[in-house]
């Protein structure tokens, strides 16, 4: 008989990007340090549609209570996804990411960080850019910075805070899980937005808390000063949207292995230079995340293929000689409508369904 935590990995290479196996089974010491048995079978049972406890209980025909309690500790630890509804609770089961991982920002130690940084590295990483869908997408600061309107609200963070009613902030899980390592870097901490029922899972877990829209962009201001790319999840209506940087965060260092992480990101827009303005300051090498742009006799020059269309190099160019052009309506990318879109275009794309 398969082992539960066997059981359990194939479960969860089944969502989102996968969670694939290695050689040495860090990935199996992982799940042993976040689940008891009890807590993989349980997870074994549920599915991505939020469903009440009384129905997990009757489905199962466990004990109703038991069950309850269950599923709500699974949750407080990161383990289900929990939504409330006025007196209504529902469970589901999410991927390790975007979800189990990000949920363990308050559990996370060195031990955890070290053996999830190895899996990273091994086999886990290399899942985030595999597909023609990707599960983050790269977007601008707002339209101001492009020099072609108009720019889709999906397209601009200021934007996408304007449209939102429940917004959370919190600390990013992976400058939290670099800084359990003595690696982090000197970036701001508290820059991820959570939306709606994701807000206010965050904030019932005490990973995060409320914030308005004034204190969002101000936050968004400084995100850019620092030079952190912002991330929605790749969906035209958010959950949530992550503030990265090359150094720590997973789907940025992803990218930077990739031959064309133009082309992996499936962003809309790409920095040009105007020649006649640049002055070769390099201020622009220092914010690009992805080593995309080069000083060459005293001119910046960017590679197309490494830019990924953030806008960084933009908003601090003292001589405004860089610009965020839009691509060719042929290489134009569209996201789904929403995240559960997304996440069957990638398990369509994986063989999964």
């Amino acid at each position: 008989m398969t082992d539960i935590y066997q059981q359990l990995r194939q479960r969860l290479d089944d969502l989102g990007t996968g969670f694939p196996p290695t050689q040495n089974g860090i990935e199996i010491s992982i799940l042993k340090r976040l689940f008891s048995e009890s807590d993989a079978r349980m997870f074994l049972m549920m599915t991505p549609m939020l469903e009440a406890p009384e129905a997990v209980a009757e489905r199962l025909e466990l004990p109703a209570e038991d069950t309850a309690a269950h599923l709500e500790d699974m949750a407080l630890r990161g383990l289900l996804f929990r939504q409330r509804k006025g007196d209504m609770v529902r469970y589901a089961a999410v991927p390790f990411v975007v979800g189990i991982y990000e949920f363990q920002l308050n559990r996370v130690d060195r031990e955890l960080a070290e053996e999830v940084e190895a899996y990273y590295k091994e086999a886990l990483g290399k899942t985030f850019q595999a597909w023609s869908t990707p599960v983050m997408r790269t977007i601008p600061i707002n339209r101001e910075i492009a020099a072609e309107w108009p720019i889709a609200a999906y397209e601009d963070a200021l934007k996408i805070i304007d449209d939102q009613k429940t917004i959370a902030v919190a600390p990013c899980i992976c400058r939290t899980m670099a800084g359990k390592m003595d690696r982090g870097c000197d970036k701001p901490l508290e820059t991820c937005f959570l939306f709606g029922s994701h807000g206010a899972y965050y904030v019932d877990n005490g990973m995060g808390r409320y914030i308005d829209k004034s204190e969002a962009k101000e936050i968004i201001r400084k995100n850019d000063e620092a030079g952190l790319v912002m991330q929605p999840f790749n969906s035209q209506h958010v959950g949530g949207m992550c503030s990265c940087c090359g150094c720590c965060c997973g789907m940025l260092r992803s990218l930077k292995l990739q031959d064309s992480p133009a082309e992996a990101v499936k962003s809309n827009y790409y920095a040009w230079v105007d020649e006649e303005t640049c002055v070769g300051c390099e201020t622009c090498l220092d914010r690009c995340q992805m080593e995309a742009i080069a000083v060459v006799d005293e001119k910046a020059r960017v590679n197309d293929n490494r830019c990924i269309g953030c806008g960084l190099c933009v908003t601090t160019c003292p001589t405004g000689a860089m610009s965020l052009l839009k691509k060719s309506a042929d290489a134009l990318y569209q996201p789904p409508e929403s995240g559960m879109e997304t996440y069957m275009n990638i398990a369509r794309e994986r063989g999964k369904i």
